[in-house]
């Protein structure tokens, strides 16, 4: 946690306090106060009354849930787990008591994961608790920049111009008349006029009497533009209709450039919190809007033939309808992919694909493993998806050429003026381009660069020094000598990580350990049989992992995966195997990881950092207990509890079974979560391993975890979502 998660008054209570005394009668430092204030374990977390929580249950797995805080219109996607924390954000819990409940009902403790949870929610003002970022309002402060010069500088970044005030207006709509509009009768009158003109413009097609060129091609295409942005507002409003008519709010509107080509937008991420049959409606709305437009053009010219508006409203019809068929099929990330992500119920439908087809497919291939139903799906949908891409792009260069092809003939044959606004409107439209071949060199550049800093890695010290820094803070290298920490360090690799691709991955034999450098990573449990996953921990700068699987020599068991652009340090097992046979420089390094791995196996500690863990094992201890031994007495002050490794045990309550508990399970929660007397006997029936760990230490691991957070909001992005 930051100081960005300070409350808002914090100088006030701060001074209020240097004007008081303790309890104990003494004052009260300004350092101790401060500390106090700013604790993460120690802050009161409340929900915001007009925060929404809706959860999805997924035909396939991976069920998520959203937040919405009305008031920024910020949507966060978070696990269904994570959603069930917000009850327990009701002003009188603090974070750590947050985690106490939650590892009374899951067996689990999540530590850090709570506090980053939290601050996610700080930050972007789902809690009572209105955020400021300091940073932010000192840096305008510097560097003051007027409203307009934000606004060509963002138009620049994005070629898009956004209008917050657009709700209001597509409810003046809706109101003024439009409203009508979803009464079933008018929607069947639309709907067949739809129908009718998909059948006369194929008659009018196949009468050949029309053509894609025309006499007055730059007059013409000047007006079919026109056209195409009055129908992109059309169906942009049809979308933002169906949003305010389920009770939801538009975010904003604007201008962008897409492909090449001017248009309107709508950002409705408000309609990700309707039901999925409302979201497939809202998706559909836009081109059954443009079909009914489309439709009525056709049903004119097939009426019409010989008007004079007939050439210019065929190609009108004739390019709407292939547009609409590139929104309807579902291989692009338009309303058509929408549609069959709710339909299917694959939210993330795109993107899997085409991270499978990069990281897991060549990979499954070349080991020959077994490649599931759900893997050929993903397999297929991202070829079909890559095919489309390239086909779309040769259409709708074909269709520029033959229908725009004499306007720019006319430009460029218009003397100096037609000249000058021939080459504004190619680089107006040849903005996406322009941004695709930048993105292009800066990608070769990044390579370029990663293998040059691969290189300079090798022979500059002052990077090894930065991997001894970081190892050597990790809690299990703290007694290494210096000479074995150099000798370490100088063995390590620089790896770059792109978005979504793993480090490690789930069932594989161990071949290193890495210490992270830059970036943020997903430790993520799947489920290959239903291909569900479930995100275990979030990695920062100076975290490791797999390094117990090098240890116990067992499969990796779970998927580290890069969340953004990440580097990480990694020490190959050659490299571990040789430092850790010396045991004369490392006589602790060993049985200390040994001792880690066996907590991890411990169902309550699995999700834990391995810094956790150490300090667990530092706070705490096995025992054992012979047949008949009681480990715990029914009224006794509690101030520990235990975590079975081996063997199984009896529970009594005034002298009655009440249960038994084997290996994994534990007992004693409740007297080191809510520190009253013990409410049973515990009896070893058989020769019982057990961890017992103490309230003491557990509160000092909590606080500990929670001041090692790992997540970066501006690493966040991944949970916002828009539409």
């Amino acid at each position: 946690m930051t100081e960005a998660v300070v409350p808002a008054g914090l100088y006030r209570v701060l001074a209020d306090r240097l004007q008081t005394q303790t309890v104990e009668g003494e004052w009260l430092g300004i350092w101790d106060s401060l500390a106090e204030l700013v604790d993460p374990a120690e802050f009161r977390p409340e929900i915001a009354p007009d925060v929404e929580v809706k959860i999805f249950h997924l035909k396939w797995g991976n069920d998520y849930a959203l937040l919405a805080n009305p008031r920024d219109f910020v949507h966060y996607r978070v696990e269904v787990a994570e959603a069930e924390l917000l009850p327990l954000m009701d002003g009188t819990r603090t974070v750590k008591d947050i985690v106490v409940e939650r590892f009374r009902d899951s067996g689990e403790m999540e530590l850090s994961g709570v506090a980053d949870f939290v601050q996610l929610l700080r930050v972007d003002n789902f809690l009572t608790d209105r955020f400021h970022d300091v940073q932010a309002v000192v840096k305008r402060a510097l560097y003051p920049v007027s409203v307009l010069r934000a606004k060509i500088r963002e138009f620049i970044r994005t070629l898009s111009v956004e209008w917050s005030g657009a709700n209001g207006l597509v409810e003046w709509f809706y109101r003024g008349g439009l409203r009508w509009l979803f009464k079933p009768v008018l929607v069947i009158v639309l709907a067949l006029t739809a129908l009718a003109g998909l059948v006369a413009f194929a008659s009018v097609y196949g009468s050949g009497r029309f053509t894609l060129g025309g006499r007055s091609v730059a007059a013409e295409s000047l007006i079919l533009l026109g056209l195409s942005y009055v129908l992109t507002f059309v169906h942009e409003l049809a979308h933002a209709l169906v949003v305010v008519h389920y009770g939801r709010r538009v975010k904003s509107a604007g201008f962008m450039i897409y492909f090449g080509s001017p248009a309107f937008f709508v950002e409705s991420s408000d309609a990700l919190m309707l039901e999925r049959g409302q979201r497939m409606v809202q998706a559909f709305a836009g081109p059954f809007a443009e079909l009914v437009v489309a439709g009525g053009a056709a049903i004119f010219i097939w009426a019409f033939p010989d008007s004079a508006v007939a050439g210019i409203l065929y190609r009108f019809a004739l390019l709407n309808y292939f547009v609409i068929f590139l929104n309807l099929i579902p291989l692009l990330e338009l309303d058509g992919y929408f549609i069959l992500a709710d339909l299917i119920q694959v939210p993330d439908l795109r993107p899997r694909s085409l991270q499978f087809i990069r990281y897991d497919l060549w990979r499954k291939l070349r080991r020959r493993e077994r490649v599931t139903k759900q893997d050929l799906g993903l397999a297929l949908y991202g070829f079909l998806g890559i095919a489309f891409t390239i086909f779309s792009l040769y259409t709708a260069f074909f269709f520029w050429q033959e229908v725009f092809g004499g306007l720019v003939s006319d430009l460029w044959g218009g003397g100096l003026v037609g000249k000058v606004a021939l080459v504004v409107l190619g680089l107006f439209l040849a903005g996406p381009a322009l941004r695709g071949l930048v993105a292009l060199v800066r990608a070769l550049w990044r390579n370029l660069r990663e293998l040059w800093r691969g290189i300079r890695f090798r022979v500059q010290t002052r990077w090894r020094v930065e991997a001894a820094r970081l190892i050597d803070a990790l809690p299990m290298f703290e007694d290494l000598s210096e000479e074995l920490l150099s000798d370490l360090a100088g063995r390590v690799r620089l790896h770059s990580v792109p978005p979504g691709k793993p480090v490690i991955r789930q069932g594989d034999r161990p071949e290193a350990f890495y210490v992270v450098r830059r970036g943020t990573f997903h430790v993520v449990e799947e489920d290959h049989d239903t291909g569900k996953e479930r995100v275990l921990r979030v990695l920062g700068r100076g975290e490791a992992f797999g390094e117990l699987g090098l240890v116990d020599g067992h499969p990796r068991m779970a998927t580290v995966r890069a969340v953004d652009e990440a580097q990480v340090f990694e020490v190959g097992k050659g490299t571990f195997d040789r430092l850790l046979a010396d045991m004369i420089d490392a006589p602790r390094f060993a049985p200390t990881l040994q001792a880690v791995a066996e907590l991890r196996a411990l169902p309550p500690f699995a999700m834990l950092e391995a810094s956790a863990l150490m300090e667990i094992l530092e706070s705490g201890g096995w025992m054992n207990a012979a047949p008949g031994e009681t480990i715990v007495e029914q009224g006794e002050i509690g101030d520990a509890f235990y975590v079975i490794g081996a063997g199984r045990v009896e529970a009594l309550k005034d002298g009655v079974t009440i249960g038994t508990r084997g290996p994994g399970e534990y007992f004693g929660e409740i007297a080191l979560l809510m520190d009253v007397p013990r409410t049973a006997t515990v009896i070893a029936r058989t020769p019982v391993h057990v961890f017992r760990l103490s309230r003491e230490g557990f509160d000092r691991v909590v606080a500990g975890s929670f001041r090692r957070g790992t997540l970066d909001p501006t690493a966040a992005v991944d949970r916002k979502w828009q539409h």
